[in-house]
């Protein structure tokens, strides 16, 4: 007779528990994590959570000194999964689906089947099932592979980071598993070779693959408005009743509930249910604790706006929390000679829900700190005229960065268009100042009043929130019962707050930018007014860069002075490009039904040719005070950090790249393409390509026009202007030669607006070329004449010149 085997016997032989004993429990939480005595992970998944969305958050945790220096770093982000597993009972799989998100439809409409039949998410892998529970409920997977670096499935680490290389699994292992109640994190070191010539180059990072576990239902997104700037995830919209599809962005922020929403209603400030709370971690000098957390909090002024109270706050991370639970935001301090912050978040990309946040503070950022304190704010502050600037300054400064990266993390985009509000007159204000800082928007890089003068009285000179970002943090994160009142909301919302202070605009290239109102760096209303100020304070700090960097020498030479002189060059060169955007420039409106406002306005004519004025004579005809008189070189050069070392940078090669730069950029197609259009539409009041060739001709060759002999200085400028027209009017610029498929233009990354006015075939059919022939068949009859008279220098150059442009006209 056969005996009968026990139920304990079969729970022996059952593979789940073999493994599901305590001895190789790693954890429980989202899923139970095993890992056995050969070094196998396993993962134990509810049954009820196939089907469901998770997200896959991949973040690096520790780098070499190489991927360092790159500006890769702890807590940096690089690659976002969402997915969903389901259980295939035939071939005991668990298949893994790369899920993106269908448009929305309504359930009950016709179209919602083609829908679910032309938007199918694909397989993404599929994982072998180990064993069962015995009661079912649960799926066992082993996992080991996927972390170990054999496979890529959930991450892909070096392709992330740029480093299109493999993994070494040889080199690579997994180090822990870390579960929690929604999420759960496995740590790898991920190792990789690069051959740069030498030999290869290893690289281990050490990773954190998290998977989050998302609402089941997740809560309407809410829409984005082109007048306000918040990160977004895509949106469209189906319907029967509709012949079109609507296509539209949703906006990332965190999800905000009134703890009382009858007293919210009623008008009264409630804290949310769940406040956002960052971390502020323990590799942060003490110091600058209470700065950054200041800076974070500072947004509370906002969420007032927006109805709640302490909505935000920081605090210092307690050792009590795992800082790989994806349910704590932190900021993390970074070790590292980037001269940054930023301030990420990750988001459910259904809906543009804030899951969490991780805002980066590289130590260097200090440095530029520093730098902008000293170059911008020094002339009417002593205290900051120093390469030692007093903590406490430094430490506001840090308050404010800490406010601008916790605005990203919060959704918000940069809104360069915001310092345009202000006047020259405003930012010379001391009470003004005080109250309203330089920018109606934090989110603006406004970063230190270079405006104020020496006894204007100014004693506030950084940026604060303001009034756009108390409007965009009320658009984005009042609360509404329904999406009937949140609509009506909102519109009433957006009617209300118009006119400059609540102007948005994107950052534009600083050498391409076509609005001059949304520019990097810029302050003021006047950008000529303002540079012209600003250059001002410049000419002040200049003589004093030896005594301000002579307390910080570390080696008794001149090496902190080299850099604050390179330094003042680099804000002079911001300053000049700020009023070039006024040239062939526009200003770009975004104007609702009703407003009675146009779109396009071209800057008028006084101004562009007052930005030429400036331009032509801060760059060409006064930059002695600059490159030729400052004490400091008679003791070092300007000096560049770069990979491979501190350059000495010459004076005049510096002002000659400057000089080509700028007059390259003047001279633009797209630029005199555009000021071709405002003479199309506005005729004699524009200012037009022929006008600009003369301004730019009547100062560049006056010593020429008078008869003299020219300086070094004079020569060079004359041959970086014919350089810039011979190669702007080559056969590659006016011909098909060498065309490529796909345009440049279309690769521009960002949100900024473009208002495209050319093209390849424009380019060639358009005034620009006709314009830049004429200045240089102008410059060759003025200076044929002179190749036999003058000094010998200048007789050689003007026949140099000549020879270059019989060639380049075939003469």
């Amino acid at each position: 007779m056969q005996q009968q085997r026990s139920s304990t016997d079969e729970a022996k032989t059952n593979p789940y528990d073999t493994i599901a004993v305590e001895k190789y429990k790693y954890g429980e939480g989202l899923f139970d994590l095993f890992r056995t005595a050969d070094g196998e992970l396993y993962f134990s998944i509810p049954r009820d959570l196939l089907g469901r969305h998770f997200l896959i958050v991949n973040r690096v945790l520790e780098v070499p000194p190489e991927i360092n220096d790159a500006g890769i770093n702890t807590g940096i982000n690089y690659e976002n999964i969402l997915i969903s597993l389901s259980l295939d009972d035939r071939d005991k799989n668990l298949y893994v689906t790369n899920v993106k998100p269908l448009p929305r439809v309504p359930e009950e409409d016709a179209i919602r089947g083609s829908v679910l039949e032309n938007y199918r998410s694909p397989f993404m892998g599929k994982l072998p099932v180990t064993a069962f529970s015995g009661d079912s409920t649960r799926v066992m997977v082993k996992v080991t592979k996927y972390f170990d670096g054999r496979s890529t499935l959930f991450n892909h680490l070096y392709q992330g980071i740029n480093i299109p290389t493999g993994i070494d699994s040889d080199l690579s292992r997994i180090v822990s598993s870390h579960v929690f109640e929604d999420n759960l994190s496995v740590v790898s070191d991920l190792t990789t070779s690069v051959d740069e010539g030498s030999g290869p180059v290893y690289l281990t990072v050490r990773t954190a693959s998290s998977f989050v576990l998302l609402p089941q239902e997740p809560t309407a997104g809410r829409r984005l408005s082109p007048r306000i700037g918040y990160f977004t995830v895509p949106s469209s919209f189906y319907s029967d009743e509709r012949n079109d599809i609507i296509s539209e962005e949703v906006i990332t922020r965190w999800h905000l509930a009134p703890s009382d929403t009858t007293a919210y209603l009623a008008g009264q400030l409630v804290p949310p249910t769940h406040p956002i709370v960052f971390y502020i971690d323990r590799n942060t000098p003490p110091k600058w604790r209470t700065y950054m957390k200041k800076g974070i909090e500072d947004w509370n002024k906002a969420f007032e706006r927006a109805g709640f109270r302490d909505a935000i706050r920081a605090e210092i991370l307690p050792d009590s929390v795992d800082p790989l639970d994806l349910r704590f935001s932190k900021i993390n301090y970074i070790a590292s000679t980037q001269e940054n912050a930023m301030g990420p978040s990750v988001y459910d990309p259904r809906n543009g829900s804030i899951i969490q946040a991780d805002i980066i503070w590289w130590h260097n950022v200090l440095n530029i700190l520093r730098e902008w304190m000293a170059l911008q704010t020094g002339a009417s502050r002593p205290e900051a005229a120093t390469w030692d600037i007093p903590d406490e300054l430094l430490g506001e400064a840090m308050r404010f960065v800490a406010c601008h990266e916790t605005g990203h993390s919060l959704g918000l985009r940069h809104n360069m268009a915001s310092s345009s509000a202000y006047s020259v007159r405003d930012l010379r204000d001391p009470d003004f100042t005080s109250k309203h800082g330089t920018a109606p928007s934090i989110m603006d890089y406004a970063r230190f009043n270079y405006v104020a003068q020496p006894g204007d009285g100014v004693t506030s000179f950084g940026p604060k929130i303001g009034p756009y970002d108390l409007f965009a943090i009320e658009y984005g994160y009042r609360w509404y019962p329904d999406q009937d009142s949140e609509r009506r909301g909102l519109k009433e919302l957006l009617s209300s707050h118009r006119g400059p202070l609540y102007r948005y605009s994107e950052a534009q290239d600083s050498r391409q930018a076509l609005d001059p109102r949304a520019q990097t760096e810029d302050l003021t209303d006047d950008p000529i007014e303002a540079s012209t100020l600003g250059i001002a304070n410049l000419k002040r700090i200049c003589k004093r860069i030896l005594p301000m960097t002579a307390s910080s020498e570390r080696h008794g030479n001149y090496e902190q002075a080299g850099l604050m002189y390179h330094a003042l060059i680099a804000q002079w060169n911001t300053l000049l490009f700020h009023p070039m955007a006024m040239v062939g420039g526009m200003y770009l409106e975004t104007p609702l039904r009703g407003d009675h406002q146009e779109t396009y306005n071209f800057v008028p004519k006084e101004r562009q040719r007052r930005a030429v004025q400036f331009l032509l004579k801060e760059a060409i005809t006064d930059t002695d005070w600059l490159f030729s008189e400052p004490e400091v070189l008679k003791y070092t050069y300007p000096l560049k950090n770069s990979p491979s070392g501190t350059l000495e940078m010459s004076p005049t090669l510096v002002l000659s790249n400057t000089q080509g730069y700028l007059l390259w950029d003047l001279l633009d197609n797209k630029r005199l393409v555009r000021m071709s259009e405002n003479e199309r539409i506005n005729g004699a009041s524009a200012y037009k390509p022929i006008d600009l060739m003369d301004d730019i001709f009547s100062t560049i060759f006056a010593p020429t026009l008078s008869r003299r002999p020219l300086t070094v200085a004079e020569r060079r400028v004359q041959k970086n202007l014919l350089d810039t027209l011979l190669e702007s009017v080559s056969a590659a610029k006016v011909t098909k030669d060498g065309k490529t498929l796909v345009s440049r233009n279309a690769e521009r990354a960002g949100v900024m607006r473009e208002v495209n006015f050319n093209g390849t075939l424009s380019d060639r059919t358009s005034d620009a070329i006709s314009a830049k022939r004429a200045l240089m068949q102008r410059i060759y009859r003025t200076i044929s004449p002179l190749t036999s008279s003058g000094d010998e220098a200048t007789r050689a150059h003007y026949y140099d010149m000549k020879l270059r442009i019989e060639n380049a006209l075939h003469k």
